[in-house]
């Protein structure tokens, strides 16, 4: 039998598509660009389009749209900083939406590609959509979270329960605290954290994240790699819509 078809969008270096993968699904990537990082690219067919001109007929034929948006702008409003905290209230203030509108855009394509495929196959395909807690603000309340990923849209009632090491990594990602109990689940800590203390800034000023430009090669290799779902919970999701 045909493997079932999952289309990943904002793909990245494909943290969706390992477990995906795992689980005995094609996948196919969309990103506006490859990401080839050292040994570390997509490991499944890419597609090299702009997500905002995606129509969703072109994707009917898929059985689930995973998709992590690029979330930077996000949890960049989310920290305590006062040019962070002006561009945020630069935004709420701008009467016509405008500015709201363009922040959300790749967020909100998500839902239309979503829409449209369905449509056009005749049948809801379920979506799953990552990004970060600092865009509930700006795009609602997410339906579930691991960690620092937040997932909207078809999220599945049953999610795995989080596992807590006794020793977590803190905002530095050098320094541990062993004062919090250690709890059981199926899924680990390390395995739920976006890079330096799941956020893309960190509390490390000499965080990648923190330095050079956004299309510096180093920050772009960086942002790849904490954008990576942790692989228990992708192959979670493959597993409950597998046909």
């Amino acid at each position: 039998m045909k493997p079932p078809l999952c289309i990943e969008g904002f793909c990245g270096l494909g943290g969706w598509a390992e477990g995906f993968l795992a689980e005995g699904w094609d996948v196919v990537g969309f990103d506006i660009e490859q990401h080839v990082y050292g040994e570390h690219k997509y490991p499944g067919q890419l597609v090299i389009q702009d997500m905002l001109t995606v129509h969703g007929s072109q994707l009917k034929d898929a059985d689930c749209l995973v998709m992590s948006p690029p979330c930077q702008e996000f949890s960049y409003m989310a920290m305590p900083w006062s040019l962070a905290k002006a561009k945020a209230r630069d935004i709420r203030a701008d009467e016509t939406g405008a500015a709201r509108k363009e922040l959300t855009k790749l967020f909100d394509a998500c839902f239309r590609i979503q829409r449209e495929a369905s449509e056009a196959a005749g049948r809801k395909i379920p979506l799953v959509v990552e990004n970060v807690k600092g865009a509930q603000p700006w795009v609602g309340r997410a339906r579930w979270s691991h960690g620092s990923f937040f997932l909207w849209g078809d999220v599945p009632a049953l999610m795995p329960i989080q596992k807590y090491h006794q020793r977590l990594k803190i905002s530095s990602g050098e320094q541990w605290n062993t004062s919090r109990p250690n709890f059981t689940g199926t899924l680990g800590w390390d395995e739920a954290v976006k890079g330096e203390g799941g956020s893309w800034f960190g509390g490390n000023k000499d965080s990648i994240m923190r330095r050079g430009t956004s299309k510096g090669a180093a920050r772009k290799a960086a942002s790849a790699m904490i954008a990576k779902i942790p692989e228990p919970l992708s192959r979670h999701i493959a597993r409950v819509y597998l046909p």
